[in-house]
Protein backbone atom coordinates (compact mmCIF):
# COMPACT_ATOMS: atom_id res chain seq x y z
CA UNK A 1 0.00 0.00 0.00
CA UNK A 2 1.56 3.23 -1.02
CA UNK A 3 0.74 6.25 1.28
CA UNK A 4 -1.47 8.09 -0.50
CA UNK A 5 -0.02 11.75 1.02
CA UNK A 6 4.06 12.29 1.08
CA UNK A 7 4.84 11.56 4.61
CA UNK A 8 6.69 14.50 6.56
CA UNK A 9 8.26 14.37 9.81
CA UNK A 10 8.53 15.68 12.93
CA UNK A 11 8.96 15.04 16.70
CA UNK A 12 7.12 13.65 19.32
CA UNK A 13 6.14 15.80 22.02
CA UNK A 14 3.07 14.63 23.60
CA UNK A 15 -0.52 12.77 23.38
CA UNK A 16 -3.10 13.83 24.82
CA UNK A 17 -7.68 13.39 24.57
CA UNK A 18 -6.97 9.96 22.68
CA UNK A 19 -7.17 11.38 19.12
CA UNK A 20 -4.15 13.98 19.20
CA UNK A 21 -0.15 14.04 19.27
CA UNK A 22 1.48 17.60 19.41
CA UNK A 23 5.00 17.19 17.31
CA UNK A 24 7.74 19.68 16.84
CA UNK A 25 8.67 20.59 13.57
CA UNK A 26 12.04 21.50 12.12
CA UNK A 27 11.49 25.19 12.15
CA UNK A 28 10.61 24.84 15.86
CA UNK A 29 6.72 25.14 15.12
CA UNK A 30 4.72 22.76 16.95
CA UNK A 31 1.68 20.85 15.24
CA UNK A 32 -1.38 19.28 16.51
CA UNK A 33 -1.86 16.44 14.24
CA UNK A 34 -4.31 13.65 14.68
CA UNK A 35 -3.70 10.00 15.84
CA UNK A 36 -6.38 7.35 14.52
CA UNK A 37 -4.76 4.90 17.79
CA UNK A 38 -7.16 4.77 20.69
CA UNK A 39 -5.22 1.94 22.46
CA UNK A 40 -2.47 2.11 24.68
CA UNK A 41 0.28 2.87 22.62
CA UNK A 42 3.22 1.18 24.72
CA UNK A 43 6.31 1.16 23.81
CA UNK A 44 5.58 2.60 20.40
CA UNK A 45 6.79 6.24 21.03
CA UNK A 46 9.75 8.26 22.70
CA UNK A 47 9.65 11.70 24.23
CA UNK A 48 11.64 13.47 21.09
CA UNK A 49 11.24 10.39 18.84
CA UNK A 50 11.07 10.99 15.00
CA UNK A 51 7.21 10.78 13.73
CA UNK A 52 5.63 10.60 10.77
CA UNK A 53 2.61 12.43 9.50
CA UNK A 54 0.89 13.04 6.46
CA UNK A 55 -1.10 16.19 5.56
CA UNK A 56 -4.95 15.13 4.46
CA UNK A 57 -5.28 18.79 2.32
CA UNK A 58 -8.77 18.65 3.51
CA UNK A 59 -10.01 22.19 4.68
CA UNK A 60 -12.99 20.91 6.55
CA UNK A 61 -10.71 18.85 9.07
CA UNK A 62 -9.70 20.55 12.41
CA UNK A 63 -6.59 18.66 11.98
CA UNK A 64 -5.63 18.23 8.82
CA UNK A 65 -2.29 15.80 9.57
CA UNK A 66 -2.41 12.08 10.82
CA UNK A 67 -0.13 10.30 12.63
CA UNK A 68 1.47 7.51 10.51
CA UNK A 69 4.74 6.04 11.74
CA UNK A 70 6.57 6.41 14.70
CA UNK A 71 9.96 5.92 16.15
CA UNK A 72 9.70 3.63 19.18
CA UNK A 73 11.97 3.32 22.49
CA UNK A 74 13.98 0.37 20.48
CA UNK A 75 15.13 2.34 17.73
CA UNK A 76 12.45 0.68 15.47
CA UNK A 77 9.56 1.85 13.65
CA UNK A 78 6.27 1.22 14.61
CA UNK A 79 3.10 2.12 12.67
CA UNK A 80 0.63 3.33 14.57
CA UNK A 81 -2.18 4.37 12.10
CA UNK A 82 -4.87 1.64 13.27
CA UNK A 83 -7.06 2.20 10.22
CA UNK A 84 -4.47 0.27 8.45
CA UNK A 85 -4.32 -3.14 9.38
CA UNK A 86 -7.90 -4.35 7.77
CA UNK A 87 -6.67 -2.77 4.82
CA UNK A 88 -2.98 -4.31 4.73
CA UNK A 89 -4.38 -8.67 5.26
CA UNK A 90 -6.95 -7.29 2.42
CA UNK A 91 -4.36 -6.58 0.00
CA UNK A 92 -2.31 -9.99 0.86
CA UNK A 93 -4.98 -11.85 0.61
CA UNK A 94 -6.01 -10.63 -2.51
CA UNK A 95 -2.30 -10.33 -4.29
CA UNK A 96 -2.01 -14.01 -2.80
CA UNK A 97 1.03 -13.12 -0.32
CA UNK A 98 -0.91 -14.79 2.18
CA UNK A 99 -0.71 -18.42 0.93
CA UNK A 100 -2.83 -20.20 3.91
CA UNK A 101 -6.12 -17.57 2.96
CA UNK A 102 -6.58 -18.27 -0.95
CA UNK A 103 -9.72 -20.73 -3.10
CA UNK A 104 -12.19 -18.23 -1.99
CA UNK A 105 -15.27 -16.89 -4.33
CA UNK A 106 -15.58 -13.53 -2.62
CA UNK A 107 -14.26 -11.33 -0.44
CA UNK A 108 -16.38 -8.97 2.29
CA UNK A 109 -15.20 -6.56 5.11
CA UNK A 110 -17.15 -5.44 8.74
CA UNK A 111 -19.62 -8.36 8.38
CA UNK A 112 -22.17 -8.96 11.18
CA UNK A 113 -21.88 -12.49 12.67
CA UNK A 114 -21.78 -14.29 15.70
CA UNK A 115 -23.97 -14.65 18.94
CA UNK A 116 -22.36 -11.51 20.57
CA UNK A 117 -23.04 -8.87 17.86
CA UNK A 118 -19.67 -8.47 16.57
CA UNK A 119 -18.46 -7.61 12.96
CA UNK A 120 -15.85 -9.79 11.50
CA UNK A 121 -12.98 -8.34 9.58
CA UNK A 122 -12.84 -10.11 6.45
CA UNK A 123 -14.96 -12.78 4.91
CA UNK A 124 -14.03 -15.02 2.76
CA UNK A 125 -16.87 -17.14 0.96
CA UNK A 126 -16.08 -20.14 -0.19
CA UNK A 127 -18.38 -22.50 -2.11
CA UNK A 128 -18.49 -25.47 1.11
CA UNK A 129 -17.27 -23.72 3.50
CA UNK A 130 -16.06 -19.51 4.72
CA UNK A 131 -13.67 -18.42 6.42
CA UNK A 132 -13.68 -16.08 9.18
CA UNK A 133 -10.74 -13.82 9.70
CA UNK A 134 -10.09 -11.33 12.81
CA UNK A 135 -7.57 -9.08 12.14
CA UNK A 136 -4.99 -7.83 15.25
CA UNK A 137 -2.82 -4.83 14.92
CA UNK A 138 0.57 -6.09 16.69
CA UNK A 139 3.03 -3.02 17.76
CA UNK A 140 4.18 -4.05 21.29
CA UNK A 141 7.78 -4.96 21.85
CA UNK A 142 8.96 -5.86 24.97
CA UNK A 143 11.97 -8.35 26.94
CA UNK A 144 11.05 -11.83 26.90
CA UNK A 145 10.11 -11.33 30.64
CA UNK A 146 11.63 -14.30 31.38
CA UNK A 147 9.62 -16.73 29.48
CA UNK A 148 10.48 -20.30 28.58
CA UNK A 149 9.46 -22.03 24.90
CA UNK A 150 7.31 -24.64 24.70
CA UNK A 151 6.44 -26.73 21.54
CA UNK A 152 4.69 -24.43 19.45
CA UNK A 153 8.14 -22.49 19.03
CA UNK A 154 11.02 -20.53 20.81
CA UNK A 155 11.38 -17.48 22.55
CA UNK A 156 14.10 -15.20 21.17
CA UNK A 157 14.68 -11.13 21.10
CA UNK A 158 11.82 -9.80 19.22
CA UNK A 159 8.90 -10.90 20.84
CA UNK A 160 5.44 -9.09 19.84
CA UNK A 161 3.09 -8.93 21.91
CA UNK A 162 -1.42 -9.12 22.05
CA UNK A 163 -3.00 -7.17 23.45
CA UNK A 164 -0.82 -4.20 24.89
CA UNK A 165 -3.72 -2.91 27.25
CA UNK A 166 -6.56 -5.39 28.69
CA UNK A 167 -9.49 -5.92 26.20
CA UNK A 168 -12.67 -7.55 26.95
CA UNK A 169 -13.34 -6.94 22.82
CA UNK A 170 -10.25 -9.13 22.14
CA UNK A 171 -11.45 -11.87 23.64
CA UNK A 172 -15.19 -11.77 22.69
CA UNK A 173 -13.55 -12.18 19.13
CA UNK A 174 -11.77 -15.38 20.12
CA UNK A 175 -15.22 -16.90 21.46
CA UNK A 176 -17.06 -15.82 18.25
CA UNK A 177 -14.41 -17.59 16.15
CA UNK A 178 -14.59 -20.48 18.46
CA UNK A 179 -18.40 -20.62 17.77
CA UNK A 180 -17.72 -20.27 13.72
CA UNK A 181 -15.37 -23.44 14.15
CA UNK A 182 -17.64 -25.35 15.75
CA UNK A 183 -20.37 -24.17 12.56
CA UNK A 184 -18.05 -25.93 10.66
CA UNK A 185 -16.34 -23.01 8.94
CA UNK A 186 -12.92 -21.75 9.13
CA UNK A 187 -11.99 -19.29 11.42
CA UNK A 188 -8.76 -17.01 11.61
CA UNK A 189 -7.13 -15.02 14.30
CA UNK A 190 -4.41 -12.46 11.87
CA UNK A 191 -2.00 -10.69 13.79
CA UNK A 192 -0.73 -7.97 11.00
CA UNK A 193 2.41 -6.90 12.65
CA UNK A 194 3.17 -3.41 11.89
CA UNK A 195 6.35 -2.45 13.96
CA UNK A 196 9.97 -3.51 12.28
CA UNK A 197 11.15 -5.47 15.55
CA UNK A 198 9.20 -7.50 16.13
CA UNK A 199 9.92 -11.71 14.76
CA UNK A 200 7.22 -13.29 16.80
CA UNK A 201 4.05 -13.12 18.17
CA UNK A 202 3.11 -14.30 21.77
CA UNK A 203 -0.08 -13.67 23.89
CA UNK A 204 0.58 -10.65 26.60
CA UNK A 205 -0.13 -13.43 29.33
CA UNK A 206 1.44 -10.49 31.45
CA UNK A 207 -0.97 -7.67 30.45
CA UNK A 208 -4.31 -9.77 29.49
CA UNK A 209 -4.00 -13.18 31.19
CA UNK A 210 -7.56 -13.93 30.44
CA UNK A 211 -6.83 -13.46 26.42
CA UNK A 212 -4.24 -15.77 26.63
CA UNK A 213 -5.83 -18.36 28.09
CA UNK A 214 -8.70 -17.92 25.49
CA UNK A 215 -6.15 -18.08 22.43
CA UNK A 216 -4.69 -21.05 23.46
CA UNK A 217 -8.30 -22.66 24.24
CA UNK A 218 -8.69 -21.13 20.38
CA UNK A 219 -6.36 -23.00 19.12
CA UNK A 220 -6.84 -26.06 20.43
CA UNK A 221 -10.36 -25.87 19.27
CA UNK A 222 -9.40 -25.31 15.95
CA UNK A 223 -9.23 -21.71 14.91
CA UNK A 224 -6.11 -21.03 13.35
CA UNK A 225 -3.47 -18.46 14.44
CA UNK A 226 -1.36 -16.37 11.67
CA UNK A 227 1.07 -13.88 12.36
CA UNK A 228 2.94 -11.78 9.03
CA UNK A 229 5.52 -8.89 9.52
CA UNK A 230 4.86 -5.82 7.14
CA UNK A 231 7.60 -3.78 5.51
CA UNK A 232 7.69 -0.28 6.46
CA UNK A 233 9.69 2.45 4.63
CA UNK A 234 8.12 6.37 4.22
CA UNK A 235 6.70 5.62 1.07
CA UNK A 236 4.90 2.14 1.20
CA UNK A 237 3.89 -0.46 3.98
CA UNK A 238 3.24 -3.90 2.51
CA UNK A 239 2.50 -7.20 4.44
CA UNK A 240 5.29 -9.59 3.67
CA UNK A 241 6.78 -12.58 5.91
CA UNK A 242 5.22 -14.73 7.99
CA UNK A 243 6.12 -15.06 11.14
CA UNK A 244 5.71 -17.33 13.88
CA UNK A 245 3.24 -17.44 16.76
CA UNK A 246 4.13 -18.93 20.41
CA UNK A 247 2.91 -19.65 23.38
CA UNK A 248 5.46 -19.41 26.12
CA UNK A 249 5.35 -20.38 29.62
CA UNK A 250 6.95 -18.40 32.76
CA UNK A 251 9.79 -19.26 34.19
Amino acid sequence: MKFEFPLQTGRWVKRYKRFMVDVTLDNGDTLTVHSANTGSMKNCYVDNGTVWFWDSQNPKRKYPHSLELTETPSGHVACINTSRPNYLVTEAIENGTVKELQGYVSLKTEVRYGDEKSRIDILLKGESQDIYVEVKNTTLLEPTLNLLPNELGSVEEGVGFFPDSVSDRASKHLRELMRMVELGHRAVIFFCVNHTGIKQVAPADHIDPTYGALLREAAQKGVEILAYRSHIDDEEIVLKDRVPVVFPTAS
